[in-house]
């Protein structure tokens, strides 16, 4: 069903566990499977995870000064690092972000004084003796919880959270408006970013994505409609309305079109793991930018420039409006991001050269090897080569996590 639809994947740290949101408000936690059945260990390398838990993380709301349907619809979710045994995940949707523990239980106290077995209170006059509780095993149960409710934080909708190296603050972007917060306080957050201006036909631009520095705490970076980015500093100054770095392409003049708006925008920024590179997509392009270069991107990968004579038949079907992440994997050295079709493409960042995967149904058996493709745009047709106007254009991967190690 469309409740049913993945609007949102993340691995957690250590990648044993990875968390999706959907459509209908709920959050489904898979584990990775590592016993070995009677064979070889190996099996639990297979990648294969199973239901670990599954919660209702947003209901549908309604916004009564507005007139406006809030949706359950779960837009993000990220992993706080581990502290203890008990694991932490934010997840938002359009208004309301939350903090919830996740948590197992498989032993559970038995002989108490005051209470029988089924758990009623027994009548004083009748307990002659003192026991001391025992803790027996019981089955493994897995318990999730809300901890804390971080709400009336944003006017538009909340398109991101990152959660700070410090561990203890993150951060939270609308349209206009970036927000940090501290995770032990819900009834105010910082506004830190606010490209509102004083009337709102004078607007230009929106916030599209928002992420803190994998390593310093005082620096992070968002991404606009028009294809900028902006790294701010917050030793600057309390609001970082003026930017610290400002990373855009110029636009070649030939190039422009009706649609040259539109497909600039970038619809998601990464830091890599070392904190030197950012990633970005926009809706034909990734593109890696180095912190120490501002004038253009490092390197430019197309992910399907074949669409870029088709621009006008998907945005009347509104396809030019998808918004597709991008993923560094753990090394940085190769780049990941969707596309139509159930395709994936993966980009080596040393050779340049790129590959079309296909996402299909019997390739998520175990040890199953994923299929490479190729799109016909012209010249010797190969057997297998999908030709651009067979593309099922309702089949997108827009959202996608790399496993950490």
């Amino acid at each position: 069903t469309e409740a049913d639809v993945i609007s949102t994947v993340e691995f957690n740290q250590t990648g044993d566990l990875l968390a999706t949101g959907d459509k209908g408000g709920r959050v489904v936690i898979f584990q990775r499977e590592t016993e070995s059945k009677g064979e070889s260990e190996e099996l639990g390398e297979s990648g294969e995870y199973n239901v670990y838990s599954t919660f209702q993380s947003h209901e549908p709301d309604f916004d009564y000064l507005k007139s406006l349907e809030i949706e359950e619809k779960i837009n993000k979710i990220r992993w706080l690092p581990q502290q203890n045994a008990a694991r932490f995940l934010l997840s938002t949707n359009d208004k309301t972000i939350k903090l919830w523990k996740v948590s197992e239980r498989d032993k559970r106290p038995e002989g108490y004084n005051l209470k029988d077995e089924e758990g009623r209170i027994k009548d004083i006059s009748t307990v002659t003796s003192l026991r001391v509780p025992v803790l027996k095993p019981t089955d493994l149960m897995v318990e999730v919880r809300p901890r804390r409710i971080f709400a009336n934080g944003h006017t538009y909708h909340v398109n991101s959270i990152s959660v700070n190296s410090d561990g203890e603050t993150y951060l939270s972007a609308d349209d206009l408006r970036v927000n940090m917060w501290h995770l032990d306080i819900t009834d105010r957050s910082f506004n830190i970013v606010d490209i509102k201006p004083a009337n709102m036909e004078d607007l230009t631009e929106v916030i599209t994505a928002a992420e803190f520095h994998p390593q310093h705490c005082h620096l992070f970076v968002y991404s606009s409609s028009k294809g900028t980015l902006r790294l701010c500093d917050m030793r600057d100054s309390a609001l970082c309305d003026k930017h610290s770095k400002i990373f855009e392409e110029p636009e070649d003049p030939g190039n422009r079109s009706f649609f040259s708006e539109i497909i600039s925008s970038v619809s998601d920024v990464k830091f890599s793991h070392s904190g030197r590179y950012l990633l970005t997509r926009d809706y034909l392009t990734v593109k890696v930018w180095d912190l120490n270069m501002e004038k253009g991107p490092v390197g430019t990968y197309q992910v399907h420039e074949y669409l870029r004579s088709k621009l006008c038949s998907l945005y009347e079907n509104d396809c030019i409006f998808d918004k597709f992440e991008c993923v560094w994997n753990s090394t940085d050295s190769v780049i990941m991001t969707g596309a139509y079709n159930s395709f994936f493409r993966m980009f080596d960042r040393e050779t340049g050269r790129g590959v079309t995967l296909e996402a299909w149904r019997e390739s998520s058996k175990p040890r199953a090897v994923l299929r490479t493709r190729r799109i016909y745009t012209g010249g010797r047709r190969r057997r297998g080569d999908v030709g651009v106007d067979s593309l099922d254009f309702t089949k997108k991967i827009l959202h996608m996590a790399w496993h950490p190690a």
